[in-house]
């Protein structure tokens, strides 16, 4: 088997505004070259319709009944990747690792639908296609998620970072990889954490028309309820699921901010949301006693500098908040990166996931390959 390979990884977060686009030169193992990254946006109709088909969908059973709806929006989006991928010129050899967009994800009913169809992708542009990465994970009783922290070790290894590091990926959801050790995959820890922007994107776009908070300009100018601040606060220390590792942004909604006008509103969930993370991610140092200095953030909200500063403000452990960026990695191309790693991983049947990064009760392959 080759030793190198190069792989395109192809990420839509929860945002669903694109699709981030990586190639990378690997061995799937402990070495890897950035060779490109690329943004593409979605068409305004496709971003519509991922965030109309989203709010429909809030049990399993809306899977069944939207199923028309979610077919046509499927068929749409591997469209719009196979465009991109042509646009990319690559070559014949590269292994494409299409993680798709996620519509609905519920670990517990042993599901994470993510909407992109391999086989027709594979068709389309004549190439291996490596897809639906979490499925494996969860039959194996993880929570599918996150799949992103055994490619945190690879680049804090790479990068000669002084461990322990802690990864903050602030997307959609907020998620944390802790890695004490380069070399051994079964001291990595990592979980969701909570919202990232889902909250602060969907107020702003229900509300204005924008598509999320530019460097947090309306939370500084709104100013938080405290009134309503805690009684969010409240209903999430009381919520059923609290021993949930793993989170879809329907997990979350933002009524409780209903009646506050554009500015207070931003202004109140930037303040809830931070203030779940920076708790989470208090109660994860002191519960795995890492000595941990440095937080490195990555992801859309590291570009809100009003949100990590309150991060760290309703956080109780004292840490510097570091922007990947400053490591002469691109912060908004790492899960791209990661799904073209774990492509190539898939094909040598080497594990993604690990119990103490998804819960899985065994490290679990991942991934369905397409070949052409």
């Amino acid at each position: 088997m080759q030793k190198n390979w190069i792989s395109l990884g192809l990420m839509s977060g929860t945002s669903g505004d694109g699709v981030d686009a990586s190639i990378i030169k690997t061995d799937g193992i402990n070495s890897f070259e950035l060779i490109k990254n690329k943004y593409s946006e979605y068409d305004p109709e496709i971003y519509k319709d991922i965030h109309t088909l989203k709010e429909k969908i809030q049990k399993i059973d809306d899977l069944e009944l939207y199923k028309k709806e979610i077919n046509i929006l499927e068929r749409k989006i591997t469209i719009f990747h196979a465009k991109l991928i042509e646009k990319l010129n690559i070559n014949s050899g590269t292994v494409i690792g299409f993680h798709g967009q996620t519509i609905y994800h519920n670990p517990k009913e042993k599901i994470s639908k993510q909407l992109g169809n391999g086989k027709l992708l594979n068709q389309l542009i004549k190439r291996n296609v490596v897809f639906d990465f979490r499925r494996n994970d969860i039959l194996n009783g993880g929570e599918g998620a996150p799949l992103t922290p055994i490619f945190h070790q690879l680049l804090s290894k790479q990068n000669k970072m002084k461990l322990p590091v802690c990864f903050l990926n602030l997307g959609g959801i907020s998620n944390i990889t802790i890695v004490k050790n380069n070399d051994n995959f079964s001291e990595l820890i990592s979980k969701d954490i909570g919202p990232g922007n889902c909250l602060i994107d969907s107020w702003v776009r229900k509300n204005s028309n924008q598509k999320f908070d530019r460097n947090g300009k309306l939370a500084s100018i709104g100013k938080n309820n405290e009134i309503i601040f805690e009684q969010a606060q409240e209903l999430y220390m009381n919520r059923n699921n609290k021993k949930q590792l793993s989170f879809d942004t329907n997990d979350f909604d933002i009524s409780f901010a209903r009646g506050l006008n554009l500015e207070d509103g931003a202004a109140t969930l930037t303040d809830f949301t931070a203030s779940i993370i920076g708790e989470e991610i208090s109660q994860l140092l002191k519960e795995t006693e890492t000595n941990i200095k440095n937080i490195l953030v990555c992801g859309g909200g590291r570009k809100n500098s009003v949100f990590l500063k309150k991060i760290k403000e309703y956080s109780s452990f004292k840490f510097n908040i570091k922007l990947v960026d400053d490591y002469g990695i691109d912060g908004d191309f790492i899960e791209s990166q990661a799904f073209a790693f774990l492509a190539i991983r898939s094909i040598l049947k080497l594990p993604i996931s690990f119990p103490g990064t998804t819960n899985c009760n065994k490290p679990c392959t991942g991934g369905e390959l397409i070949k052409y």
